[in-house]
């Protein structure tokens, strides 16, 4: 048992433990405040965000709380990226995405059938949704700095064909991540175990195959 224990990794370390909950957070203040930046200058006539679910006092106030959490969430989150690429998380946990298995999961989880019995391993669904919100992070990053200062990133800008491109590329990355929390949340409560497993650190993971590891009964000498 000791040298299985001394060959195996647990499968959410306490530096991706402290730097998802700390994304979790720069999200939520994030988007609470681009609420009410939102509301200052509206983007659909028919849409405003109550006062009681928008952070700030005022648009200016809300703009303090946004870049507050935008370097939060880009310096942690630069450091999340690094780490899953250096330490192979990415790859083992998030790689490959099979086109047929992602529909055919996709279906069971619509019709609640979705079957998560193995915590080691993400199934295509959630292998897509994390993949992303990684990149719909990345474009709120560059829509973000293309409306923050759109004389100086003009280059930016012109991605999104103008300033008012780069605002509902915005709302939509806003929108995308939003969802993407409802899901997460929802399957988190479906299956309480993934939430335990990232605030306690999970089971632990053969070092060498990165499987599960299930201990072996001891025989009697």
């Amino acid at each position: 048992m000791e040298l299985e224990m001394k060959s195996s990794i647990i499968m959410h370390p306490l530096a991706v433990r402290l730097m998802h909950w700390t994304n979790a957070a720069a999200m939520i203040v994030m988007i609470m405040s681009g609420w009410k930046i939102y509301n200052d200058e509206v983007l659909f006539g028919f849409l405003h965000f109550p006062e009681e679910i928008v952070l700030g006092i005022w648009a200016q106030h809300a703009l303090q709380w946004h870049f507050l959490g935008m370097w939060i969430l880009v310096l942690n989150g630069l450091a999340y990226l690094t780490y899953g690429v250096l330490s192979g998380r990415f790859r083992r946990l998030f790689f490959p995405i099979s086109p047929r298995e992602l529909v055919r999961e996709a279906v069971a989880a619509l019709r609640f059938r979705l079957k998560h019995t193995d915590l080691t391993h993400y199934n295509a669904v959630q292998k897509s949704l994390y993949v992303g919100v990684i990149l719909v992070v990345a474009l709120q990053v560059v829509s973000g700095l293309a409306i923050w200062k759109p004389v100086q990133f003009s280059f930016l800008v012109s991605l999104f064909y103008d300033f008012q491109g780069a605002r509902l590329a915005h709302f939509a990355g806003m929108t995308a991540i939003v969802l993407f929390i409802l899901v997460h949340v929802s399957l988190a409560i479906l299956v309480p175990r993934t939430l335990l497993g990232m605030l306690t650190g999970g089971p632990r993971l053969d070092a060498s195959r990165e499987t599960a590891v299930t201990p072996s009964p001891t025989s009697n000498p």
